[in-house]
Parts: structure tokens; C-alpha cells; sequence
């Protein structure tokens, strides 16, 4: 077998094995068009080596003719598959000059079949034979085809939509694959592209030998493309150890890790997970089976959390029980993020994590703040004991002096009735006074937890100052009340926030105590911010508070009082914070401290 023979056909057996690996590639991944492209050009670069040796060992000059028109065919496929893998690889190459290329070069194809024997040669005369690598092979001797310039023409295109390509690889950042891949291709396309166009015008002579050359553009090619999957084969080893890393996080910190893929209406699920919600490892999974898990009365305000994500391409966010097969309840907390394609979601994905310790450690501190908060009103409805007793005796002395009045009316002869109606009229009023004082005192004595709903805080205010009036007077104090009228509704608990302003007032009262008697006075206003926030402003005329111990006011067991336990302060800012709102003092600038608390409108 002659050397020609042996190396033409290496070129081919070379170009068919890089071919089948990538395409094997393509086959697993069909995202990897760039390995689809490479095996079709691979392909073609065999076959066109195989007319090559065909034109080398023609014995007459039609088969000469015949293999070089028949050639015509792997290289329109060779540049249209280059092209398409520069525009899709490299993701360069002007789209116009791309299109031109493969329409002259199409072009130059139908041409090419259209005349005899080809675009190359309008006759072929003879053949001559000269030596190569040791052999004797053939070498047309004809008449060139002026069509032939179209032909070339279209090749001279490719090496410029080359070089352009390479340009901008270059120009964007990427200089090594810009010289290695887009300088090789340009290298070999020019001496490709210069060796026909010196054969075919006679300046040389000598064998067709562009296979050689477009080996040399897949190997190049082949090249880049197994550094891809050298570069993805470490990834997926580092992605691996990745994935055991993170399944040893998640197995620490007790997550179930899931992706919902919205579109097809499928979940996948980690086994963690899967136990989270108490389903079998094998369950096919979609939305309609894990909301079916969730407690009856938490799963609208689940499915609000979702369809906020989805619909304002937010963060999922939600706390949630579970009711497993067995009857035991699970709270569960979920975060998750989703993704989008324009405004379209795709999938979320996120992590589920059983918080059931976390939430009953905190009902019960909740339960110990509202034993403590009832006891904390307990303490205070006993300071007021004398204040309460005053407010009661006063109607309850009115009755009984309007009852004997009426008693001694109607003992006369002529009972002046008129008269004894007003005074039945005044004893309901104060009857209605007496049993409106005992039901604020049951009220606050009674324990009970956190009823939100929409309250005015002007009657709440106004129902505390009513409370407190008697406290007031035996305490010298004036109370200047400063209220907005039509003030929003805020969501909110009265009994609890009578208890927060009891609070601040007696503490008001207290620090006034060492004032002068024409100078014991506090404010109570409230402002509207005109937007989420009403604001209630607790302010007294005494001493102020140290500003060392301002930060310190709301904490717990901190006190200023001598014989105080340090809860007040705390008690009122759990309060406020459960409401959502928040609680903060300062100093005024004339004197005195000033409390202030903002809670949202309903």
C-alpha cells in the first residue's frame, strides 16, 4: 500500500472516529449542537479525502473530472457546517456575511452540476503525473472554468467570515480561544483556499491536497471541543462532591430540598423531604399531593405564599403544619426561589425545614408572656384600687342619694311625678356608669389571648383616661389629650393595648410626681402618617430619662423605680411588636420624656 493511500486514509479514519465520539456526545446531550456540527464537518472532511485519493488515482480524465465534480458536494457541506459552528460555538460572525457565504457557496454547487465536467474545468485534456510522498499520482491538465470564480470567490468569503469571527472572540475577552480555534481555522482555511485557487489558474501543479488542510480546521475543532468536555467532566466532579457536601448540610441542619417544575406539575423531592410529609420514597409527587399534606387551616394562607411567588416573580416564603398520615402535626417553614422565562415561571425551587421544636418552644413563651402580661395588668388594676373604688362610689352614691330623694317625693301628698322621672332617669345613667367601670376592670383581669381585629385607638385612649380619671385627680395630675380626629382603624387588641397605655401613663404619672403642683401634666396624641402608621405619643412635663439608660428602658428586669420588677417596659414592647408595630422613647427638647408607638392601619 503507497504512503498516499496510508495517509489519506488516516485522515479519513481520523475524521470518522472524532465524528462518532462526538456524535455520540450530541446523542446524550442534544443541547450540544456544537458537537452535532463538528461530526457532520467531520464526516464531510473524510469523505472529500476519499475523492481526493479518488482524483489522485484517476486513470483517465473523466475520472478525474467525475471525482472532482462529485467532490463539490462534502465541501459545500464542510463550509455550511463551519459556518453554522462559528455562529453557534463561538457565537460570532456577522449574520449577513454568514448567509452570503453559504449562498455562493450553494451557488457555486448548483453550477457545478450544470456544466461539464465541472465549475472547475471546461475541458479536461490530460492528465499529468508527478511524484508525491514516493508515488506517482494525477494532475489535471485543462481549461479553466471562468465559473470557477464563484467557487473561489465563496471560499475567499469564508476565510473573511473567519477572520471577522476571530475578531470578535477576540475583542470580547476571550483571546485564548480567539487565537487557538479561530487563528487555526484562519491558518488552515487561507492555505486551503490558496493551494486550489494556484492549481485550478495552472500557476502550479501538483494533487489536490485540501483534506490535509481541513483536517488540520478538525483537529483544531476537535480540540476545543474535548477541552469542553474535559472542563464539564470536572465539573461534574466537582458538582458530585458538591451534591455529598450538600447532602451532608442538609442532613445536619434537617432540610428536604425540592424543585416543583411548574410547568409539567412535577416535584421532585429528597428523601429528607419526603419524610417531612410523611411520604413513601417511590410517591410520584406533584402540587395537588404536598397541599393535600397541609393542615386544612393553614393551607389558604400556603397557597397565597405560592401564588404571590409565581405571580410577582418573589421570593416563596411560608410556616406551615403538616397533618401526617398518623395524626401527628408537623410545622413546617419553606423558602424557595422561582424561576422565569420572560414573565413565565418554569420551576421553583427551595428547601423545607421541620421547625415543630422551634414553634412550640415559642407558643409556649408566648403563653408565659400572656400569663406574665396578666399578671402585669393584675399589678396594675391593684394600684388602682382607689381610683376604681372612686369611680364606682361616685355613681353608686348618686344612686342612693336619688333613690332617697324619691322616696321622700313620693311620700308627700302630692308626689311631683315629673320630677321623680328625672331622678329614675339619673339613677339608670349612673347605674350604666357603675356597671361600665366594672366591665373595663373584668375585662383587664380576665386572661385571654391576642384577638386581632379593627379598633379605634381615640376610644381606647379615651376608654384608659376614663379608667384612670379618678387616679388623676388624687395624683394632681391634668391629662391634655391631643387626637386626631378621623384616625384609620388599626388591626389590633384593645384589652392589650389599654394595658400598654396604662403602663406608659402611670409611668408618666410617676415621673411627674416630684414635680411642682402646676406642673404634673402629660399629653396623649395620636398622628396619622398618612400612609401604613398611626402613632401614639405618651409625653409627661418631669425630669426626662438619662440618655445612658434610654436604650435600656424596654429591657427585661431593667428598672428606674426602687422597688420596680423591670417587666413593665418589656411587656409593653411585646405588645407592640406582636401587633407589628414598634415602641421607642426619647427625650423632649423642653423637658420631660416622651414615649411614642406605631402600630399599621388594618
Amino acid at each position: 500500500m503507497s504512503w498516499v493511500t496510508i495517509i489519506w486514509s488516516m485522515i479519513s479514519s481520523a475524521c470518522l472516529t472524532l465524528a462518532l465520539v462526538h456524535l455520540l456526545v450530541w446523542w446524550g446531550r442534544r443541547d450540544a449542537r456544537g458537537n452535532m456540527l463538528f461530526s457532520i464537518l467531520a464526516v464531510a472532511t473524510a469523505v472529500y479525502a476519499g475523492f481526493e485519493l479518488w482524483m489522485m488515482h484517476a486513470k483517465t480524465p473523466v475520472a478525474f473530472g467525475m471525482a472532482l465534480r462529485w467532490a463539490h458536494v462534502p465541501i459545500w457541506v464542510i463550509v455550511v457546517s463551519l459556518v453554522a459552528f462559528v455562529r453557534l460555538y463561538l457565537r460570532a460572525g456577522r449574520s449577513w456575511l454568514a448567509w452570503t457565504v453559504c449562498a455562493a457557496r450553494t451557488l457555486s454547487l448548483i453550477i457545478n452540476f450544470v456544466t461539464t465536467p465541472n465549475i472547475n474545468y471546461r475541458e479536461i485534456i490530460s492528465l499529468r503525473h508527478v511524484s508525491f510522498f514516493g508515488e506517482r499520482v494525477a494532475c489535471a491538465e485543462g481549461v479553466t472554468n471562468p465559473w470557477t470564480l464563484i467557487g473561489q470567490l465563496s471560499l475567499i468569503l469564508v476565510v473573511i467570515f473567519l477572520a471577522d469571527a476571530t475578531i470578535t472572540v477576540w475583542r470580547r475577552g476571550d483571546r485564548q480561544r480567539a487565537t487557538m480555534l479561530g487563528g487555526s481555522m484562519v491558518l488552515f482555511a487561507v492555505a486551503g483556499v490558496g493551494q486550489s485557487i494556484l492549481i485550478f489558474w495552472g500557476i502550479t501543479h501538483g494533487p489536490l491536497t485540501a483534506s490535509f488542510f481541513f483536517m488540520g480546521v478538525v483537529a483544531t475543532m476537535g480540540y476545543e471541543l474535548s477541552q469542553d468536555l474535559l472542563r464539564t467532566a470536572r465539573l461534574s466532579d466537582d458538582l458530585r462532591e458538591s451534591e455529598h457536601r450538600m447532602a451532608l448540610v442538609t442532613h445536619a441542619a434537617n432540610l428536604g430540598m425540592w424543585v416543583w417544575d411548574v410547568v409539567k406539575d412535577e416535584v421532585w423531592m429528597t428523601d429528607k423531604g419526603r419524610a417531612l410529609f410523611g411520604l413513601s420514597p417511590d410517591a410520584l409527587l406533584d402540587y395537588r399531593t404536598l397541599v393535600a399534606r397541609v393542615h386544612p387551616e393553614d393551607r389558604s394562607t400556603q397557597k397565597a405564599a405560592i401564588r404571590r411567588a409565581l405571580e410577582n416573580q418573589d421570593e416563596y416564603a411560608s410556616e406551615y403544619r403538616v397533618l401526617l398520615p398518623d395524626g401527628q402535626v408537623r410545622w413546617i417553614a419553606g423558602r424557595g426561589r422561582v424561576e422565569f422565562s420572560g414573565s413565565k415561571p418554569l420551576r421553583m425551587r427551595g428547601v423545607s425545614l421541620d421547625i415543630t421544636e422551634r414553634k412550640q418552644a415559642e407558643l409556649e413563651a408566648a403563653r408565659q408572656r400572656m400569663d406574665l402580661a396578666h399578671a402585669s395588668r393584675l399589678t396594675m388594676v391593684g394600684e388602682l384600687t382607689a381610683s376604681i373604688a372612686h369611680e364606682i362610689n361616685q355613681p353608686l352614691g348618686a344612686i342612693l342619694s336619688n333613690a332617697e330623694t324619691a322616696d321622700i317625693l313620693l311620700e308627700s301628698k302630692q308626689p311631683q311625678l315629673e320630677e321623680v322621672q328625672r331622678i329614675l332617669a339619673d339613677i339608670r345613667k349612673d347605674d350604666l356608669r357603675a356597671s361600665e367601670t366594672i366591665r373595663r376592670v373584668r375585662e383587664l383581669l380576665r386572661k385571654r389571648e391576642l384577638e386581632l381585629k379593627p379598633i379605634d385607638l381615640n376610644a381606647v385612649i379615651s376608654d384608659v383616661l376614663r379608667l384612670l380619671d379618678g387616679e388623676t385627680h388624687r395624683r394632681g395630675v391634668e391629662i391634655e389629650k391631643q387626637f386626631v380626629d378621623a384616625l384609620p382603624a388599626v388591626r389590633g387588641d384593645a384589652i392589650h393595648l389599654q394595658q400598654v397605655l396604662l403602663n406608659l401613663i402611670l409611668n408618666g404619672m410617676e415621673a411627674v410626681s416630684e414635680s411642682s403642683a402646676t406642673n404634673r401634666r402629660i399629653t396623649i396624641g395620636t398622628a396619622y402618617d398618612g400612609k401604613d402608621n398611626v402613632e401614639v405619643v405618651v409625653e409627661d412635663s418631669g425630669p426626662g430619662i438619662p440618655s445612658e439608660r434610654l436604650a435600656l428602658l424596654f429591657d427585661s428586669f431593667f428598672t428606674t423605680k426602687p422597688h420596680g420588677m423591670g417587666l413593665g417596659l418589656s411587656i409593653v414592647r411585646s405588645i407592640v411588636e406582636a401587633h407589628g408595630g414598634r415602641i421607642w422613647a426619647e427625650n423632649n427638647s423642653s423637658g420631660g420624656a416622651c414615649f411614642r408607638f406605631t402600630l399599621p392601619v388594618n
